[in-house]
């Protein structure tokens, strides 16, 4: 099941007219309004978790096998400086014989995890790291530059919506004005993961290569939400 990621920003905003109104002043005439602006914003980041897995009868020997390669890794991704590379999770556990009685072997298993804005440097990266790795997960989302600046446009629009809701409320009780309240701002971004495609998962062909992948990273939808109070006038 693909995963639904989800981050939130929350901002409330008190009229003025709260600082000097009288409890009676603002039991009559009270109006609560949502308003929302949304959009689908292209993804312009790339992650991926690459990792490997082996197992030996000696431990030492076994995390001297891993970390070979996972050093070949960060020796390769420096060709692509555009690409940052990182140590994900680490374990090592014993595996037992059938009665869970003798000690077989050990087996280990070490991540490292990509990101990049350049989508033909990572792919590059990930099919040359494909011929001893094997790739876990692939997925996108919105850099944190390009989703405040959406951000900042949608609670713009989400603004103006409570705003001409708050309007057309006012015409609709045949009052003149409105009065602001309370007012809360909230973000709500989401990105879906992707399943890494079947090609992903295969292991190096005989002569040692994968084919690089094309990637489509989809999009995220951000969404803004302004609700609150008003009191007509």
């Amino acid at each position: 099941m693909n995963k639904i990621l989800f981050a939130a920003l929350s901002l409330t905003v008190l009229s003025p007219i709260t600082s000097y109104a009288n409890d009676n002043d603002l039991h009559y005439n009270l109006i609560n309004i949502q308003a929302e602006a949304e959009r689908e914003v292209s993804n312009d980041l790339m992650h991926a978790v690459l990792y490997v897995e082996k197992s030996h009868k000696q431990p030492a020997q076994l995390a001297n096998d891993i970390n070979q390669l996972l050093n070949q890794a960060t020796l390769a991704a420096k060709k692509y400086p555009q690409v940052k590379i990182e140590t994900g999770a680490q374990s090592t556990y014993p595996i037992y014989d059938t009665d869970n009685r003798k000690l077989k072997e050990w087996r280990g298993r070490s991540e490292i995890r990509l990101e990049s804005a350049d989508f033909r440097a990572s792919s590059q990266l990930i099919s040359e790291l494909q011929q001893y790795l094997q790739t876990s997960s692939i997925h996108f989302s919105v850099s944190d530059q390009k989703r405040k600046q959406v951000e900042n446009e949608l609670i713009m629009e989400a603004s103006q919506n409570f705003q001409q809701r708050a309007k057309t409320m006012a015409k609709a009780w045949n009052k003149a004005n409105y009065q602001l309240v309370s007012l809360n701002i909230s973000s709500n971004n989401y990105y879906y993961a992707a399943a890494v495609p079947r090609v992903a998962m295969m292991k190096a062909s005989a002569d040692n290569s994968v084919t690089e992948q094309n990637v489509a990273a989809g999009d995220s939808k951000m969404s803004v939400s302004a609700s609150g109070s008003i009191q007509l006038q």
